[in-house]
Formats: structure tokens, sequence, C-alpha cells
């Protein structure tokens, strides 16, 4: 009885499995072809946000390093 409960459980499983992988190879082969031009890359939103911050950082630390090198008190901050 024993083996009986175990051969039905490992046919669910290997049936289970092979259901699994049959629909991952159809959902696989569904994919839309690629883009024409593979390097294009859009550059928007976030990104440009991100390294325009990026570039007013680091002017103002380059000003400020300008800024307290030379002992200008023209800097707003220099009191």
């Amino acid at each position: 009885m024993k083996g009986t409960h175990y051969s039905v459980f490992i046919l669910c499983v290997v049936g289970c499995a092979l259901c699994f992988f049959v629909l991952g190879v159809y959902s696989a082969a569904a994919q839309p072809p690629p883009p024409d031009d593979p390097n294009s890359a859009p550059i928007d939103g976030g990104l440009g946000i991100l390294m325009v911050a990026g570039a007013g950082l680091g002017l103002k630390k380059a000003w400020d390093a300008r800024c307290s090198g030379s002992g200008d008190s023209s800097h707003p901050d220099a009191s």
C-alpha cells in the first residue's frame, strides 16, 4: 500500500514538472522580436534628472574647492 501512494506522488510530480516545462517553452517562444538597433537606449526621465543633479553637484564641489583655496570672500557662503 505504501508503494502505491509513493508511485502516485512521483507520477503527479513528474506530470506537473512536464506541464511547467511545456508551458515555459511555449511562453518563451511567444516573445516579441528584438528591436532593430540593439544599441539604442532611451535616456529620459529619471536618468536625465540624475545626470543633471550629478553635474550640478560636481560643479558646486569644484566651485567650493576653488573658492576655499584662493581665500576669495566673494562666495555667497563665505562670511
